[in-house]
């Protein structure tokens, strides 16, 4: 693997309790490896733009998080701000019940509105749908769903809700996605043995919680990190 592990990293800053100084540590944490991006709440948008200006790391945000069941109107507004705010990269979480109902019109249709906002600012746009909790046959079927929506990246898991990422669903992402579109384990990925293992498999990014940022990418082992931490 030629490009260093942290350029694979969209560093999660995402716990809901992190005070100014904590969040702000952390995306300084961030900032201190080089990960590609610093994944943050909508409040500290503003705040990682600032410290990140003039660096390699480009400032990701997440919508809908960590449930996914705004309207579509809301997320599309929550879309909008984003783009006015100048951010790099959005993480969008997709109805999960909806996902569950196999309403798959819905599903895609939530899913394209907000692509629909994003790509004309290229902006990136990355679709979460808790593989963890689903079967096999739905995280293939939402995959084809990002990929019709316009879509950029297919994601695991927002980290508070399920096991995290699997071999077994990244694998289904990939082999299902076939080059048409991206894929972002995230959750419980917390040494760098796992998350080369992903990257081997064919993983384009990596979501992981500030905490196991030095972990991965100094091959050290890291303490597991709290339920919510991503």
């Amino acid at each position: 693997m030629s490009t260093p592990i942290a350029r694979y990293l969209d560093h999660a800053v995402l716990k809901p309790d992190l005070t100014l100084a904590e969040a702000t540590e952390a995306i300084e944490l961030g900032l201190k490896y080089e990960v590609r991006t610093v994944c943050v709440r909508p409040c500290d948008v503003e705040l990682a733009n600032k410290l990140c200006q003039g660096t390699s790391t480009d400032v990701c945000v997440v919508l809908a998080f960590p449930h996914g069941t705004h309207t579509t109107a809301s997320k599309v507004a929550e879309a909008q701000e984003y783009v006015r705010l100048g951010v790099a990269e959005v993480d969008m979480v997709a109805n999960y019940g909806r996902i569950c109902s196999e309403d798959w019109d819905y599903v895609k249709s939530d899913i394209a509105a907000v692509a629909e906002v994003l790509k004309p600012a290229g902006i990136p746009l990355k679709v979460i749908f808790e593989t963890s909790t689903l079967k096999l046959e739905h995280i293939k079927k939402v995959t084809e769903l990002c990929i019709e929506a316009g879509a950029d990246f297919v994601k695991t898991s927002t980290g508070f809700n399920g096991a995290g990422a699997t071999e077994e669903a990244v694998k289904a992402m990939v082999e299902t996605a076939a080059g048409r579109i991206k894929v972002k384990p995230s959750g419980g990925i917390r040494g760098y043995a796992q998350a080369k293992a992903y990257v081997d498999m064919g993983a384009d990014r990596l979501g992981v919680g500030f905490t196991s940022t030095p972990g991965i990418c100094d091959d050290t082992e890291t303490v597991p990190a709290a339920p919510g931490a991503y």
